[in-house]
């Protein structure tokens, strides 16, 4: 059994796979509700990722609503990513206090053939 952090203290109820509404899933990294604090250090990142054929594909999207609470250190920010096989291949970030609904998140992937782990990572970094 993992740890629990600030990523899996609540799976299934505000973190994880949660469903907001009858038959509407999501997948938070983070936390559904506002108001869990935890202390962070810049690199701490949570991801789901799964193993997917590529061969053929030419872009990975992701849709997504990235919310950050008033009150990230400055200098910091939460970064959302699309990695294959480990690696950052798109990414976007928010700073304190906002919210951002992200359409056009896309990682080119059309030189790439097989099967590769594909994920989004949310991580904070320093900006």
């Amino acid at each position: 059994m993992s740890e629990l952090d600030a990523f899996r203290t609540n799976l299934g109820v505000t973190q994880g796979r949660v469903e907001v509404a009858p038959g509407e899933l999501r997948f938070v990294l983070g936390a559904l509700e506002p108001g869990q604090l935890f202390d962070l250090a810049t690199g701490d990142c949570a991801e789901v990722v799964q193993t997917t054929e590529l061969t053929g594909v030419t872009l990975v999207r992701v849709r997504l609503t990235l919310r950050v609470p008033p009150g990230l250190p400055a200098g910091r920010a939460w970064e959302a990513s699309i990695v294959v096989d480990g690696a950052k291949r798109a990414r976007t970030t928010c700073e304190s206090g906002r919210t951002r609904t992200i359409t056009d998140l896309a990682a080119n992937v059309s030189k790439l053939t097989g099967a590769h782990e594909v994920g989004v990572r949310l991580e904070l970094v320093s900006v």
